[in-house]
This record gives C-alpha cells, structure tokens and sequence, in this order.
C-alpha cells in the first residue's frame, strides 16, 4: 500500500516536472523569437525569410533535444525515488544467505524441458548396417607396412591378358590443376604468378580440340580470372563449360579442410562458390573433387548430397586403408552417415588407391613408369623424375612400345575396381601454367590414345574427360542411375583420420597448429551469422515500412566480403596452420577486415531495428549510432547498451564489460533492476588496474533478439584472495547440486617433445619423443580465487599459461557447467606442444567420441598398435568419455587435437612450438606462435538409466548442444554511442513470434544475392539444422521452456511483423529448387537434417 502511495506521489511529481520542464521550453522559444542578438545582422526579413526560418527550426530542434535529455535524467531519477537498491530477498539483487552462500533471485517465472518421447526414438534406434564400419575396418588391420614392391605400400598386381576381351577397358584421362588458394605464396601472389595463367591457356588451348577435356575446383580463384577478362575470353570459357570440355567439380569458394572446419562455415562456402556459378554461368557442379585435404570427414558426402550432387572423389586417406580397400576391390563404395538405417543419405565416392594425386601415382601401381607419362617432365624442364627415367616425346617410331608399357599400367590399376571403367588423373599442383606443357600433355596422350583406340586386339578405348564423365560411365556400365548403388557395391559408415602417408608419419599436429588463428576464425564465423540474420531482419523490416532508401542495403558488399574471406579460410591450408608466415599474415589481415566489416553491418542493422519510431530514422556513416563494445571502457555517467543474442533460443547469461567507475548499476528497458558483479581488471597476476573495472551483469534475453539496457552507478563487488599454491592439482573432483556422488576430475598439464631422429613434428605431423612429461616450473604459481554473487573463479598464473576456471552461480545453461579458459604463450619454448589432460574415475575404457566439423559424433578407440600421434583426432566442437554411470563432455570454442590415451581420460594439444619443417613441402616450422586463449565449457551428464545404456552414443544431449551453442556464439553487447541531440527512444527488438523447438538449430538467415554485387535480392534463405538427441541422460533446467514438436515448424508465423510470401524448398546450396510450399504450410525436419528454404519476406 505505502508503495502504491509512493507511485501515485512519484506519478505526480514527475507530471508536474515535465509541466514546468514544457512551459520553460515554450519561453525559450519565445525568448529566442524576440531576442534582437539572435537575429540575422544582414538584410530585412523580407529578404532573409527563409534562412531566418530555417535558423529558428534548427534552434527548435537543439532546444528540443536539450529538453529530451533533461527530461530522460529526471525519468532516472524518478526511478531512483521508486528504487530502494536494497540487497535483500525482495529485490532483484543477489544477497547473502545466513551460511555466507549467494543467493541469486530471479523473476521466478516455471520454466520446463519438454521433449517428445517420439524424438527421442532416432538416438533409440539400431545402427547404420553397412559392409564397412570404419572402426571396425581400423580393429582389423594390423598396420605393419609391409613393402609392397614397385607400389610399396601396396602389393603386387597381376592381370590375365584375356580379361578385357569381351568387355573392353575404358580410359578416362582427367586433367586438372590443383591451385592452393594460399600456402607457399599468399592467394593473390598465387594467382598473379600462375593461376591466371592457367585460366588465360585454358580458354585458348581447350578450344582447339574439342576432345580436350578439364575439371577446376577453387572457386575463389576462377571468380577472380572472371571479374578481369574481358567479355570475349568470359564467352569462350563459357562455351567451354556448357559444352562439357570443363566441369566444375565441387564449387565451393575453396576445397575445404574436412578436420577443424565448422560444417556452417563448409555450408557457407559451398554456397558462396555455387551462387557464383550460378549468377555468372548457369551451371550447377554434379561432382566432388577432394584431392588434398589431410583426412577426410563423413559430414562431407552428407553436405554434397544436400546440394544436390551424386559422385564424389577422396585421396588423402591411411595407407593402410588404401591398401586394404585395394585388396578386396573397396575403393568405389556408397558412404553412409552413421545414423541412416536405409540409404537416404548414400553417397557413391570413389578413393584414389596410390599415394599421392601427382602424375607419378595416378596412371597405375609402378610410379617409376607414371612419371615416364608425365610430359612436363620432358628432358629439359625443370622438373624431371625422381626415378632417373625421363619421358620420351610419343613418336610414330615409339607409340607402340610406349602405348603398351601405359596399357599395362592401365590394366593394373582397374584390377582394384569393380568395374570396367577406369579413372586416370593427369595433373599436380599448379600444373599447365605455361601453354609449353597443355601442348606437351594433350598433344603425347592424344597420339597415345589414338593409336590405342585404333587396334582392337588392345581392347581399350582412352580418352580425355571430366570427373563426370567417369562416373556417368561407372554408372552405365552397371546399370544404374548417376548417384544409385551399383549392385554388389560396398556400403561405407565412419570416416578417414588419422591420415598416414607413410610410415608411422600421422598428420596429427595439423589438428592445433596455429590455434590463434582457429580461435579468430570461429569468432568470426560467429559474427557472420549474427550479422547475416540481423541483416536480412533489417532489410525485411526497412523494405516493409517504406524506409529502403534511408537503410544502408549496400552493407551486402560487406557480408560478401566477409564470406569470402572466412571461406578463404577454410581452405585445407589455412584454418590448418600450414601455410608460411607471410601467408598467415595476409590470412589473418582479411578476417580482422572482415571483422571491422562485419561490426559495421551488425550496429546499423541493430540501429534501425531498436528505433522506436522508425520515421525519425537516419543513417549517417560519419555519425554511428551503436558500436562494438569487446575491450572498450565504459565512461559512466548514463549509458545505454543494447544486447544481441545470435541463438534461437532465450537465454539466460552473464555478460561482461569494462567500465571507468566501481559503482555500476544495470536496468533493463522497464527499469528493473539487473544482478550485477563488478570485479578488479588485472593487469598482471599481482596487480590490479585502478581505473578500469569488469563487471559482469546477469540478463535474460530472448532468440535472436536486441535487448536494451541501461548502465548507471551503484556497486557490488566480488572478494578475492591471492595464493602461493603448492600443490597440484587446482581441484580433485566434481559434484553436481543435485547428486551426492563426487566424480574425480583432475586437470594436469604435461609437454611433449619431438623426435631426436631426422623425422621431427611439424606444422602437419606430430612425431613426439614418447610419452608427456609433466608440465613444471621452479616458481610455484600465483592463484588468485575470486568469489561474488554471478560467478566464482580460479586463476593460476603458470610460466607459459593462465588457467582460469570459472562456476557460475546462475540459473540456465551457464550454471550447468564449468568455463574454462587456458591463455597460453609458448613463444619462448623450443620444440615443445602443451597438453591439458582431464583425469576422472570414469570407466571409458578405450573408448571415446569426437564431433566432426561439429555436425555429428564419431566414437574412437584407443589403439595399443598404433602409434600415439595416431590416437589423436579432431576436436572441432567437443569430446566426451562416458561408463554407465557419466558422461564427461568438454566442448572447445576453438578446433584442436584431442585423445583419449588412457580409461577416464581426455588429453588435448593446447599449443605447438616447432623449431622445423617436417618435410611436406612447407619448408618452415612453426615459430609465429601468439598469445593464445583457448575456451571450454566442461559439462558432467548422469545417466539417468544407469546400467542400461540403450540410446546411439554417438549423440550429444540437448543441453550438450546447447552449451555448445553458447560457448561459440556469445552475446554482443552493442553501446549506443552519446550523441549531442540526445539518445532518441529505443525497443528490445524480438524477430521471433515464438521460439523454435528446440531442438532445431537456426544455421543462417542469409540474403541471397542479384545481379548487383552490392544489393541483395528481395529473397531470403534459411537453413535450419535438425539435431540427433541423446535423451538416455538426465535433464536439466535450461532456464526457459523447451519444448520439441516430432521435426515440425510453422514459417509463416515465425517472423514478428513480416508476412511470408514464398516458401521454396531448395537445396543446401540454394542451386536447385523444388516447388513452392503454401505459405500456412509447416516444414517437416527428420532428426540430422540440413534443409534449407528460399524465403520472401515482407
């Protein structure tokens, strides 16, 4: 009662405040009118009226402004009169409980997790039976390497000369050029030495036979040939390409890495390189091409088969497996994902079966006559044969002998497949940069071929093709069509790393190499998505109110810039590390400008979206309204900040800033007060800053929404304490709020060496010099523990690293697991990689499980008779080890190798210092190493059948996906600026009518390009990721209600304030296009689909 007394008396004052604040504009008004002073001095007013006027309405809109702020503090202040900022339980402030304990309060709201027994049947169900499971594959071998003869990691092959009397040989020679966007030389160094070279011969030599044939691969490249011919050599080289003399084979911006790429940033990639094609040729790529990424991954083939793709094409794969799939004649099979029980998502692919894709390895088993067919290598060049046989010029004296001496090899070769039909790769690295050797190559396999094809007792026919062409053939000849399995073909689950090429060299190292730079590229992967979203929203809503023109649309020309440069770096010698330095740098120079780029889009899209009233909306370039806060302080005296959450479900959160005053309060948009923690900025383990602050404020916010708030001053500080610690290690064991039982985990940190012998780790391999050592310095590190109402802290400051372990005392995702942040500086350590290795009593035995590209889960298996740099693997987004009882997961922010070398253990490479090359072509070690800060969520699950584990385990649960999502997208706090005329009124902008189930993740919202580069079209796509659910393990309060509906959405009422106009199903990279939906429809997802939809919103 007395509080509603004290609003009706506060409602009154502050209207008779505003009352007086009114009159007194309307005498400065006045004022101004009769002032002679404020007078023009020049003319009559007959003959200066206008700029008389225009001087009084800019004067008005000043004194306007003035009066807006005065009246805005006193609103704060009348919130202040209403706002005892109490610290008790009936606040919204966090407060001591009689056992010393935080207490968090919060609005109270029932929040219920609610999954669909239905959705939970697809982790229920049996798996995948195929033929081939790669872990069993990998439990049968014995790797012993044998020499294999002239194909020495092979066997020897022999052939009756019968074989091909009734079925004749079909030859397929490919052409190609395999063009690094970036390794030795940076991209445009590439391009400007050789690769527009070998476009400029192209177009020239193809067209003088038309049975000449070639494939190209890195869009990025050909792109950027096109947008520097001139419209004749643009014709002639798209003649060439719907006549079928070049195909396009894979089209993505880059042939991406398949390890520690993210399979959103895959997507966006592929899509990049295919709208390209297709705005500028027409043309849609029907064949994958993967000749040297280091190991390949199942999310692969299930992204080409989305985009509409019915063949693809591998190389880098074990030795070992090579030569096992030779044996029993594997190496065509249809791979299938692990959780498809039919063959919906079966891809035919093809593995090369020798040990590189250069010309010596791709002709047949003996590389010492291959390279005797490699005509570049004529005597002469400045490349010749290892083997100290050079090639001989095809001569009518010579084409005999040497057709029959390829024949052979021809013959051999298809010995390892089921079919008829051959495949013969003729190419390297940036080969045919010179016109010398298109006319070296084609003009001596032409002679070869045609004296082939003109004697029938050689029951062959060779000649010149596409990727395409060979696989429409395989599939002719069996009787099937392009894409379908040919009868008696092996089905295939799992994937293909560790990659070996050669003895027990494991390409391992690449996993973490250069993690500074893996970090920066999911950051900006994070960007790019949140900036593609709030984009598309704003143009939506801009165009829907008549207000495109005031809206900066040419922000596109900023987005693609950005697109092409995160796909850039996917590419398999980039986000790898294994690129020179100089290449590293101009890597790194294109994503921080495309991070500035990206910032740019982001606060003017969010400028518009928060104006109250849109017709006031301006945009000046010069004059931001928002701008990117990451390490920018705060200067206090009343701000506004506006928060952006880039997921699509609400969450719950900490938030954090740096800020000029240690009195800090937050408010939200109705003026309730938020939790706050202000705690010391340390510049250094001892010391504090003691003008700069951090504060950490805890706030709800909804999908993909823009949030304001207010910052003013009051204070809550956190304790800490500094430690000498002796001990080791920081903490023993885990337990969860809810479970009496302690589950032991410990983190150790140890080092590796590399070897003494020739053969060292590398930018690629991790050669080590036996087991980790444990990490040791003479000093004993400073421990600083921190403990406050949000969150509670240990930071141990080590000689090379900074290991802070945070628990938030929150409710929702943040609460349910420990953060952990390693900052890690190696740069004056020689030949040494760092490990953090988590030890638990939990009975994984030799088993664990690692994410590929994020999109699904492969199970591993700890090998006694491999080697231990072959037991590590990829880690793009998470790992886990589990028994009966537990599951142990740490989710990783950044790509890097991990294993699991003993029961209850999981090791990951933080950091690499290597001092040399490691012999793969590089010709450096890897000496760049920056100050780096690796980010993990570590989160224990409970079983909640324990002993009767029935679920797929190779699927997170839904709060593992969740803390993922979280740990990679985090919020973007967005400060408006202070402006002269004042902060116009702002709204929390929420674009979702509703929230999605949750378990569908929103994968883009992206625009979709025109003719005009700088200008999207009117059309939307959104991808949408339905994810696989492990509901064997205990749930948890997310902190909002989470609901799953059986894979069904409704779009036309999921977008607040916009109508849906078109709903098309497409293809994942948006080439081709089924026909449209109703606009009421729902769109069905099956657990693991990708789907994507041309939108037309408005």
């Amino acid at each position: 009662m007395r509080r509603m007394k004290l609003k009706k008396q506060v409602t009154v004052c502050g209207g008779a405040i505003f009352c007086v604040a009114v009159f007194s504009l309307y005498l400065m008004l006045d004022r101004v009118q009769h002032d002679p002073a404020r007078r023009q001095s020049a003319g009559n007013f007959p003959r200066s009226q206008i700029s008389v006027l225009q001087n009084r309405i800019e004067q008005l809109e000043q004194l306007l402004e003035e009066n807006h702020q005065i009246i805005s503090h006193i609103k704060d202040s009348v919130l202040e009169l209403t706002d005892t900022g109490a610290i008790s339980p009936s606040g919204h402030l966090p407060f001591r409980s009689a056992n010393g304990s935080w207490v968090l309060p919060f609005d109270g709201r029932p929040t219920f997790l609610s999954v669909k027994p239905l959705d939970c049947q697809f982790a229920l169900g049996r798996r995948s039976q195929t033929d081939l499971q790669m872990l069993d594959v990998y439990s049968l071998l014995s790797f012993d390497n044998v020499d294999g003869g002239v194909w020495k990691q092979g066997f020897e092959i022999t052939y009756e000369p019968n074989e091909w009397d009734d079925e004749p040989l079909q030859v397929f020679v490919v052409p190609h050029s395999h063009n690094d966007p970036g390794w030795i030389k940076t991209f445009d160094k590439y391009y400007n030495d050789q690769t527009q070279h070998i476009f400029n011969n192209l177009v020239v030599k193809l067209a003088e036979d038309p049975r000449r044939k070639f494939i190209w691969s890195e869009i990025s490249f050909f792109a950027k040939w096109w947008e520097s011919a001139d419209v004749h050599k643009q014709e002639a080289m798209r003649k060439l390409i719907l006549s079928g003399q070049l195909e396009m084979v894979t089209g993505g911006w880059v042939m991406t890495d398949e390890a520690n790429a993210h399979y959103s940033a895959m997507i966006d990639q592929l899509i990049e390189g295919h709208q390209w094609l297709e705005k500028n040729l027409g043309v849609s790529p029907h064949s994958g091409w993967a000749v040297d990424p280091f190991g390949h991954s199942a999310t692969m083939p299930y992204l080409l088969k989305r985009a509409n793709m019915s063949s693809m094409l591998i190389q880098r794969v074990h030795y070992s497996i090579k030569k096992h799939f030779a044996a029993t004649r594997s190496l065509e099979f249809m791979w299938r994902q692990a959780w498809d029980i039919e063959s919906g998502t079966d891809m035919f692919c093809h593995m090369m079966p020798f040990y590189s894709y250069d010309v010596p390895h791709t002709c047949g088993p003996d590389p010492k006559i291959c390279c005797q067919f490699d005509f570049k290598r004529l005597p002469g060049s400045r490349v010749n044969c290892p083997w100290k046989v050079p090639p001989r010029a095809i001569t009518d004296a010579n084409v005999a002998e040497r057709a029959g001496v390829l024949l052979d090899q021809y013959r051999k070769k298809s010995k390892l497949f089921r079919s008829k039909v051959l495949l013969v790769p003729l190419g390297d690295d940036f080969r045919y940069d010179k016109a010398l050797e298109w006319d070296q190559q084609y003009f001596n396999y032409q002679k070869l071929f045609d004296y082939m094809n003109s004697h029938p007792e050689m029951h062959v026919k060779a000649q010149f093709a596409t990727l395409t062409d060979y696989f429409n053939a395989v599939y002719k000849a069996k009787g099937v069509a392009p894409g379908t399995r040919p009868p008696d073909y092996p089905v295939l689950s799992g994937d293909f790393f560790t990659y070996a090429d050669r003895e027990d060299h494991y390409w391992s190292g690449y996993y973490t190499s250069r993690p500074f730079y893996k970090n920066m590229d999911r950051v900006l992967e994070s960007h790019l998505r949140g900036a593609e979203i709030l984009y598309s929203l704003a143009v939506a809503h801009a165009r829907r109110a008549g207000l495109e023109g005031r809206y900066p649309v040419s922000d596109y020309y900023l987005l693609t810039d950005a697109r092409r440069n995160i796909g850039l770096f996917q590419h398999h010698d980039a986000i790898t590390g294994t690129a020179k330095e100089a290449v590293v740098i101009d890597y790194g120079n294109r994503l921080l400008r495309s991070l500035v780029g990206l910032k740019r889009v982001i606060i003017n899209a969010a400028h518009f979206l928060v104006i109250k009233n849109k017709d006031i909306y301006r945009f000046y370039q010069t004059e931001p309204f928002l701008e990117t806060c990451a390490d920018t302080i705060f200067f206090l005296l009343l701000r506004y900040l506006v928060l952006f959450n880039p997921v699509e479900q609400e969450r719950l959160c900490v938030v954090t800033m740096l800020v000029n005053s240690a009195r800090v309060r937050v408010l939200t948009e109705d003026g309730q007060t938020l939790p706050v923690q202000l705690s010391a900025q340390w510049v250094s383990a001892v010391e504090m800053s003691g003008e700069v602050y951090q504060v950490c404020l805890f706030v709800s916010i909804c999908s993909s929404i823009l949030n304001k708030v207010r910052l003013k001053t009051y204070t809550l500080v956190s304790s800490f304490r500094l430690l000498s610690w002796h001990a080791s290690p920081l903490w023993d064991c885990i337990r969860r709020k809810d479970d009496p039982q302690e589950v032991r985990v410990q983190i150790q940190f140890l080092t590796y060496g590399t070897r003494p012998s020739k053969d060292k780790s590398g930018a690629y391999l991790f050669l080590p010099d036996g087991n980790a050592k444990p990490y040791s310095q003479r000093e004993a590190p400073v421990v600083r523990v921190v403990e406050g109402p949000l969150f509670s802290e240990v930071v141990a400051h080590y000689q090379h690293f900074q290991q802070t372990v945070r628990v938030h005392n929150v409710p929702g995702i943040d609460g349910l697991s420990l953060d952990i942040t390693s900052m890690v500086d190696m740069r004056d350590q020689n030949n040494k990689e760092l490990a953090m290795r988590l030890v638990t009593d939990i009975q994984s035995g030799d088993t664990f499980y690692t994410d590929l590209n994020g999109f699904q889960i492969q199970p591993r298996r700890y090998f006694q008779k491999l080697p231990l740099q072959a037991n590590f693997y990829p880690m793009p987004a998470m790992a886990y080890i589990q028994d009966s009882r537990y599951r142990l997961t740490l989710h990783t922010a950044q790509a890097l190798g991990v294993s699991s070398l003993a029961s209850g253990q999981l090791e990951v490479i933080l950091d690499r210092r290597l001092m040399q090359d490691d012999n793969r072509g590089l010709g450096q070690g890897l000496k760049d190493n920056k100050r780096t800060a690796n980010r993990f969520r570590l989160l224990l699950e409970r079983r909640s059948n324990s002993g009767k584990t029935q679920t797929l385990d190779y699927f997170p649960s839904l709060l593992s996906h969740m803390t993922s999502t979280i740990l990679n997208h985090e919020v973007l706090a967005l400060p408006v600026l202070p402006r002269k005329h004042g902060v116009p009124p702002m709204h929390t902008f929420a674009p979702l009518a509703g929230t999605l189930p949750c378990d569908f993740h929103l994968l883009n919202l992206r625009s979709i390009q025109s003719r005009d580069a700088h200008f999207p079209s009117p059309y939307t796509a959104l991808l949408l990721h339905r994810l696989g659910l492990d509901c064997g393990l205990e749930a948890q309060n997310p902190g909002f209600n989470c609901t799953t509906t059986q894979g069904q959405l409704s779009i036309s009422g999921l977008f607040r304030g916009l109508d849906l106009q078109l709903l098309q199903p497409m293809s994942l990279s948006l080439m081709h296009s089924q026909p449209p939906l109703s606009n009421d429809s729902s769109v069905n997802l099956e657990p693991m689909e990708i789907s994507a939809y041309k939108l037309k919103l408005c």
